[in-house]
C-alpha cells in the first residue's frame, strides 16, 4: 500500500477578500486579494517573500494565513482541515505553529510592563514551563538564538530598548512557541539600516538552523532578493509573477515587477527613474501551467505563463494603470505598506 502524502500545513484555496460594499452600497467596494492561492508545506522550510507596494494586498493575504482575517471567498486550510471548522485543541495547536512578527514592535509591547511580560505570557498561556526555573532556561535560550544578552535586555521597559532590540524580543518570543512558520510583517522597516541585517540574518538562521517557513512580507526588494528562496509580485490584490526569487529579479516579465525593481535606487545620477521600465502593458501570452509550490491553478480561471523552470508571470487579467505602463515620474514612488498590529491576544496577554 502506497503511503500517501501528508496535506499542506497551510493552504489558501481561491481565497478573495472584499472591503466594504454591501446589500445597499454594491458599488464602494475594496478587492484587497483576488483569487489567490498559497501552499506552505511542513517538509520543505523555505524563505518566501510577498512583495509589493502599499495597498497591493500583501497584509491582507498574511493576515489570512494568520487567521486573523477570513477570506470573503474562498478557503483556508490548516493541516487539510478547514481552518472555520477547527476545534478548541486544534486552533491551540494553530496558535503554537503560527506565529506573527509585527512591523512596528514597540506597538506589541504594553508600557507599564517590562519587556520579560512578552517572553512570560506565552509561557504561561500555553503551559510550557512545569517551573520558574524552566520558564527562565526558555527565555534564556530563546533571546541567545537572536543574539541578545538576557542580561542587558530583561528587567527593562521597551523604551530602554533600541528598535532593533525590541524587534528581536519579538523574533525570541515566536521562537518560545517553536512554531513551524512565522509570519513576518515588514520586519525591519522600523529599525535603523545598522540594524537590518542583523535582524535579517536572524530571520535565515530561523530557516536554515530551525527548519522553520518564514513568510517575509516588504516593498523592498533588495531585502528580498537578500534571503528569500522564492518571491509574489503582488499588484492590485493580484498575484502578477513568482517563483524563484533570482530568476524573477534578473528576469522579470511582468510590467508591474519591473517597475518595482526600477525604482530600486541606482548609484548613478543619470539612471532616471522609470526608464528601463520596458512595458507598453501586461498582456502575455503563452500555454499555462497547472500548479507549483505555491499551488496556485493555472488550469482554473486565473492562467499563469511558465517563462522558465520556476518562473511564473500572470497571462491577461490585469492592467496597470495609465501612469506605471509608459512613462514615470519621481512624484510618486512607491511607499512601504503600515500595518496596525493584530495578534491573538491570548499571546501577549
Amino acid at each position: 500500500m502506497e503511503q500517501q502524502d501528508s496535506p499542506p500545513l497551510l493552504e489558501l484555496k481561491h481565497v478573495t477578500k472584499i472591503y466594504g460594499g454591501g446589500f445597499l452600497n454594491s458599488e464602494n467596494r475594496t478587492v484587497a486579494v483576488n483569487d489567490a492561492s498559497f501552499i506552505i508545506q511542513e517538509d520543505q522550510p523555505r524563505i518566501v517573500t510577498i512583495a509589493g507596494e502599499s495597498g497591493s494586498g500583501k497584509t491582507t493575504m498574511t493576515r489570512m494565513l494568520l487567521g486573523s482575517v477570513t477570506p470573503t471567498h474562498g478557503e483556508m486550510y490548516y493541516r487539510g482541515k478547514d481552518y472555520r471548522k477547527l476545534n478548541r485543541r486544534e486552533r491551540r495547536q494553530f496558535q503554537l505553529e503560527v506565529q506573527p512578527i509585527f512591523q512596528d514592535p514597540f506597538e506589541s509591547y504594553n508600557p507599564f510592563y517590562k519587556v520579560d511580560h512578552v517572553l512570560h505570557a506565552p509561557i504561561k498561556n500555553f503551559k510550557l514551563a512545569e517551573s520558574k526555573a524552566d520558564r527562565d532556561r526558555m527565555v534564556v535560550e530563546s533571546l541567545q538564538m537572536v543574539g541578545l544578552q538576557p542580561d542587558e535586555t530583561l528587567g527593562r521597559f521597551p523604551h530602554q530598548l533600541s528598535g532593533g532590540q525590541r524587534q528581536r524580543i519579538m523574533v525570541a518570543r515566536a521562537l518560545l512557541l517553536k512554531p513551524r512558520v512565522i509570519l513576518a510583517d515588514e520586519p525591519v522597516s522600523m529599525v535603523d539600516a545598522s540594524l537590518r541585517a542583523t535582524i535579517l540574518d536572524s530571520i535565515q538562521n530561523l530557516n536554515r538552523d530551525l527548519g522553520i517557513t518564514v513568510i517575509y512580507i516588504t516593498h523592498d526588494l533588495t531585502t528580498a532578493f537578500q534571503i528569500s528562496d522564492d518571491i509574489l509580485i503582488m499588484y492590485r490584490g493580484n498575484v502578477v509573477e513568482y517563483g524563484d526569487v533570482a530568476k524573477v529579479i534578473h528576469n522579470p516579465q511582468h510590467a508591474y515587477t519591473q517597475l518595482l525593481i526600477d525604482s530600486i535606487p541606482q548609484p548613478d545620477p543619470d539612471n532616471r527613474w522609470g526608464e528601463i521600465v520596458r512595458a507598453t502593458g501586461t498582456e502575455m501570452v503563452g500555454t499555462g501551467r497547472q500548479t507549483d509550490i505555491f499551488g496556485i491553478d493555472a488550469e482554473g480561471e486565473r492562467s499563469y505563463e511558465e517563462v522558465e523552470p520556476n518562473h511564473f508571470v500572470l497571462r491577461g487579467g490585469i492592467e496597470m494603470d495609465d501612469r506605471r505602463a509608459g512613462e514615470h515620474t519621481p512624484a510618486e514612488p512607491l511607499q512601504p505598506d503600515s500595518m496596525n498590529p493584530v495578534s491573538n491576544p491570548s499571546l501577549l496577554r
